[in-house]
């Protein structure tokens, strides 16, 4: 039927790092978990149909190989925000008509981010 989100890990104590890279910075709504779930910490956030979820591992390893790839607009001025942000990332033109970058989230899970040309 299709995907309902995927989860990336982080470290303890993630969340509010989490709010600002996801939330404030990429612009993802947050989404509230559910009650029984908040005591296990980490953060949810929404992205188009599907969700980002942001989970507490306590022995964390970030994703170097394994990711998320975003389906953006405007993806010249995503990469010009994130310059302005600090956020340093790798364009990468091995696929015919997509244009796309690879950047990583602030705990080092490898991110995708591509626009269809």
């Amino acid at each position: 039927m299709g995907l309902d989100h995927v989860q990336l890990a982080a470290p303890v104590g993630c969340e509010e790092e989490a709010r600002r890279f996801f939330g404030s910075l990429l612009g993802m709504a947050e989404v509230e978990k559910p009650e029984k779930l908040r005591v296990r910490g980490g953060v949810w956030f929404q992205c188009g149909a599907q969700m980002i979820h942001i989970g507490v591992e306590s022995s964390f390893t970030p994703a170097k190989k394994a990711h998320p790839a975003f389906l953006v607009r405007n993806i010249e001025q995503l990469m010009q925000h994130l310059k302005d942000n600090d956020v340093s990332f790798r364009v990468d033109d091995d696929i015919p008509g997509i244009i796309r970058f690879f950047a990583e989230d602030p705990f080092g899970n490898r991110l995708e981010f591509m626009e269809l040309q």
